[in-house]
């Protein structure tokens, strides 16, 4: 596998989603939240409609009704609310912050739901992340603010998000769940629009943030998925992490957001605690294979 290539293209993916964010917030500024959802959900949708269609995969196949598929797109409804309601009320960096530790929420359903190996290393370092998680919001302290309730709402959402796809059935193309899971935002952020009302014509700066938002979004959506395909999984993953970096700097420069003491400690531990996990579970799935291929000798397959 290309790993130097996918390493190259997370790191764009990541450059991508920061830019993304960016236009998002620059959105918000004007447009409610559900109806920044719905304009890039539903685009978004027929997009991959269009693509899944060209690779021959059916859009609107039957899986859709998979419990793991219905799962995932009720998550992805939560996780997306909570995550752009999060970039539309705090500092851009805060919200990232926080979001790079759906890895160790991921780890630690992965245990407790779906009954991983999950080991005392392991747990720790989840333990650990979660007090860089405590660090960044601040519960009771002065600086705290209750709106970034809604960044750890799109984490537990994704998570769950994450979980649920590990359930899906291989047969399911990439491509056929980014058809559901985005029509499962543009549904929601209807579903916002017919509530809270509130909907308005977007100005012709708040259209070109969400054309940004839709093209360069897509493209880093496209870049990760490369990304993971022509690199290791456990060798590019890590990289996802530049995405933080980037979204500080674009705070600095486009918000004149600078990040605290407690969140950019809160910071360092997360990603820390993330990356010794990954880690691990790299670790943990060698010497799988290496007992799995010494099993197999054993018995003669060889």
């Amino acid at each position: 596998m290309d790993n130097t290539r996918g390493i190259v293209l997370m790191v764009l993916g990541m450059l991508g989603f920061a830019a993304e964010d960016m236009f998002i917030k620059l959105a918000s500024a004007g447009l409610p939240v559900g109806e920044i959802l719905a304009i890039l959900g539903i685009p978004s949708a027929i997009l991959f409609a269009v693509l899944a269609r060209a690779r021959g995969d059916n859009p609107f196949s039957r899986d859709f009704l998979h419990p793991a598929v219905l799962i995932r797109n009720v998550s992805e409804m939560f996780g997306s609310v909570g995550f752009v309601m999060s970039l539309a009320l705090i500092p851009l960096a805060t919200a990232i912050t926080i979001l790079q530790a759906t890895p160790l929420f991921v780890t630690m359903g992965a245990a407790l739901v779906l009954r991983e190996a999950v080991g005392w290393r392991r747990w720790t370092a989840i333990l650990v992340g979660f007090l860089g998680v405590v660090l960044v919001i601040r519960p009771g302290l002065s600086g705290f603010d209750p709106n970034v309730i809604w960044a750890v709402i799109g984490v537990i959402g994704l998570s769950i998000r994450d979980l649920a796809s590990r359930k899906v059935p291989k047969a399911i193309s990439s491509l056929q769940l980014a058809v559901w899971g985005f029509s499962a935002v543009g549904i929601v952020g209807l579903l916002m629009i017919t509530i809270t009302g509130g909907a308005k014509m977007p100005t012709g700066s708040e259209s070109l943030y969400l054309l940004g938002a839709f093209i360069i979004g897509s493209i880093a959506y496209w870049t990760l998925t490369e990304a993971t395909r022509v690199g290791e999984i456990a060798v590019v993953t890590p990289f996802r992490y530049s995405r933080l970096v980037f979204t500080t700097i674009v705070g600095a420069i486009v918000f004149y957001e600078y990040p605290d003491t407690y969140t950019l400690v809160g910071a360092t531990i997360i990603i820390a605690t993330g990356l010794y996990t990954l880690m691990r579970e790299r670790k943990r799935r060698r010497q799988e294979a290496v007992r799995a291929k010494a099993e197999a000798a054993a018995s003669g397959i060889y």
